[in-house]
């Protein structure tokens, strides 16, 4: 019977850190479930008006007018932007106030993109005032992303030795 105990105040346990920062947080990765908002950037889509909250709350546009996801339960923001007319993503790494710049020192941030469907690797590229060897900004180009539409997938990155995960969706709005 201590064991069925014991199981059960794990299970609570987990349910309460579960409850919060910006979506239940695995803890030992770092992985969350975000939701992600729509860039105002007029980039070429048709932009409808949405609500901008998938499920729990909805995460603001970014200061580069980005979809913002959620990496580690509200402790970093990642920011989804595209330039179709380059083939560029740029990933941008904000703070938990989703606005602030956070640098981190990583090799690069995997991005896929679900349809049509690719894998592009960000490579740093800091931003004026990130100290050496850290970047808040990722940059990487593929031919699909001069497909103009919304796009949804993933960013994953490591940031000392925790790997982040975080899903984001471009959704139609309008200004």
């Amino acid at each position: 019977m201590k064991i069925t105990n014991w199981i059960l105040s794990a299970l609570l346990a987990t349910g309460a850190i579960g409850l919060t920062g910006c979506k239940p947080a695995d803890t030992a990765t770092g992985d969350a479930t975000p939701t992600a908002e729509s860039s105002t950037d007029d980039h070429g889509h048709d932009h409808s008006e949405t609500d901008h909250s998938m499920s729990g709350h909805g995460h603001g546009v970014g200061p580069h007018d980005g979809t913002i996801a959620d990496w580690g339960g509200g402790k970093f923001h990642v920011e989804f932007t595209v330039d179709h007319d380059k083939t560029e993503a740029t990933v941008y790494v904000l703070g938990g106030d989703e606005k602030t710049a956070a640098p981190i020192a990583a090799e690069s941030i995997e991005l896929t993109i679900v349809d049509p469907e690719m894998q592009v690797t960000l490579k740093p590229s800091p931003q004026e005032g990130d100290p050496d060897g850290t970047a808040s900004r990722f940059v990487g180009t593929h031919e699909k992303l001069g497909v103009v539409q919304e796009y949804a997938g993933t960013m994953t990155g490591v940031i000392d030795g925790t790997p982040y995960t975080g899903e984001f969706k471009e959704e139609a709005h309008t200004h």
